[in-house]
């Protein structure tokens, strides 16, 4: 088993409520098990400021899956929720991203892992801290470093304990 941080993040339908929904059909994927979950936050969006604020959260899964399986997997849950692609860091139902799987450095077409942008993205580091703050990452940097220098200008906690609503 591989243990792996998945982001979460929704700014339209009922965010809090798409990413409470994510994180159970998550859980209900065949050789994935959600074995932690952040508080809940909410943050101004990255890139076009014209959409409502998101809300952030992550889980930690431990997981059978190969890497690309787990990232279809979380496309297919996206495509559930009603995603569409259509503008870059536009808003979205559901945005699930693999921020880390187990100690492995990927970089695919599909998939680079660790999260190419997870150490400036203090809604991503924030909530994987919730969960584990002795985490460290392949590189060897620890994840408190990440949270220290980025700190918690534009997020705030919306809801301390899963489920949030």
């Amino acid at each position: 088993m591989i243990t792996a941080y998945i982001a979460l993040g929704s700014n339209l339908e009922n965010p809090g409520l798409q990413l409470q929904r994510a994180v159970d059909d998550l859980d209900s994927v065949p050789g994935v098990n959600v074995t932690g979950v952040s508080k809940l936050y909410v943050s101004k969006p990255v890139g076009p400021q014209d959409q409502p604020d998101y809300c952030n959260a992550a889980v930690e899964i431990q997981t059978s899956l190969e890497a690309l399986s787990l990232l279809d997997a979380l496309q297919e849950i996206e495509n559930n929720h009603g995603r569409v692609r259509t503008i870059r860091w536009g808003a979205r139902t559901l945005d699930l991203d693999m921020i880390l799987y187990g100690d492995q450095v990927i970089e695919s077409e599909r998939l680079v892992v660790p999260h190419y942008q997870m150490h400036v993205r203090n809604f991503v580091v924030l909530p994987i801290f919730d969960i584990n703050p002795d985490l460290l990452l392949p590189s060897g940097k620890a994840l408190v470093q990440f949270k220290n220098e980025l700190g918690s200008d534009g997020i705030e906690i919306l809801a301390e304990q899963y489920p949030w609503l």
